[in-house]
């Protein structure tokens, strides 16, 4: 007895078409060409969701630094002066405040050499 399951077929198909469409040549619309394409492509995805933690933090590390070294202190000292004041905001809020509110990161600097 032959089964072409044509419905179940076509509906997994069409999920990954969907996700294919706007890729180039045969990988948009051959079936192992784009079944290929998408798995690779979420890969890829995979990798860049874990890669982009790592590139903000180190952005975030240099901004702090920048405006640290501007009021005459390293990065690591005034880390370690907010810790010792018992400051605890995350490094993504004090480059935020290095660069849009400088009197404020200014402040936080005096205080963490104190």
């Amino acid at each position: 007895m032959r089964v072409k399951g044509g419905y179940v077929t076509r509906r997994r198909h069409k999920k990954v078409f969907e996700r294919a469409s706007g890729f180039r040549g045969k990988r948009k619309n051959v079936w192992r060409v784009a079944k290929q394409a998408v798995d690779r492509a979420g890969q890829h995805a995979y990798k860049g969701r874990k890669l982009k933690k790592r590139d903000f933090r180190r952005l975030w590390i240099v901004r702090i630094n920048a405006a640290s070294r501007l009021h005459g202190m390293t990065y690591s000292r005034f880390m370690h002066g907010l810790k010792q004041a018992g400051i605890e905001l995350d490094r993504r809020v004090l480059a935020h405040l290095a660069v849009s509110e400088p009197a404020t990161f200014a402040s936080l600097v005096e205080s963490a050499k104190a």
